[in-house]
């Protein structure tokens, strides 16, 4: 008796999570993971396929892959502290995280049709001020959507983050605006040189610096 009502019990459990609804768990961050770590590696192995003819062209590549290495690591450094915090259940944050990783995965394919740094000004021609104005609206996309994660956080009536932690997030959501705006004025098409959109991109790697100086003096007036 007592083992067939164990039996008739099991069988209802399991009828009653047959019909609950089974709600599938996105592996957003392998995918996220994947999607940097193959950008990063396509980077490398444009590079290696690439023999330098004389030093200065060994030079060039190299800086041109540390240029795109840095874009993409520091692309990644935000995006991952911003979603371990951020929810990704809700169908806005699933549509933008897409996108940004489409974005992603496209920036070693723009970026490897450029010319490298400083090249004769023979090799420019209507196809790079093209592929570099898309890839200035690429990376300027991808940070906008960046400062999007980063105001849902930094929303108070959300309270995602510990109230100490919002005038951060708002500092750094602010700095990604900044950097979006760079990147996408800078994708305004035959008024920027190759070499001046280069300069102009590679000053968003101190606008983050900024930031941390500009924190670190709140925090230094804050202190008793």
């Amino acid at each position: 008796m007592g083992r067939g009502r164990d039996a008739t019990n099991f069988s209802s459990e399991t009828a009653d999570s047959a019909r609950l609804p089974q709600r599938p768990r996105p592996r957003i961050e392998s995918l996220t993971d994947l999607v940097f770590g193959l950008a990063l590696s396509i980077g490398a192995i444009i590079l290696i396929s690439k023999q330098p003819t004389d030093p200065v062209d060994l030079y060039r590549a190299i800086v041109g892959f540390g240029f795109s290495f840095l874009i993409l690591i520091q692309i990644w450094f935000r995006f991952t502290e911003v979603m371990s915090v951020l929810p990704v259940q809700t169908t806005w944050t699933r549509v933008l995280n897409t996108i940004l990783l489409f974005l992603v995965a496209l920036e070693p394919y723009l970026f490897n049709i450029l010319p490298l740094f400083l090249s004769p000004l023979q090799t420019f021609s209507e196809l790079y001020d093209v592929t570099s104005s898309l890839y200035a609206l690429d990376i300027g996309a991808i940070y906008g959507i960046l400062a999007v994660f980063t105001h849902i956080l930094a929303s108070e009536e959300r309270k995602l983050v510990a109230p100490d932690l919002l005038r951060r997030y708002k500092l750094s959501r602010n700095l990604e605006i900044v950097v979006a705006t760079i990147f996408l004025v800078s994708a305004i098409p035959q008024i920027w040189t190759l070499d001046a959109r280069y300069t102009i991109w590679a000053s968003t790697f101190f606008v983050y610096r900024g930031g941390n100086l500009v924190r670190g003096l709140q925090k230094r007036r804050k202190a008793p």
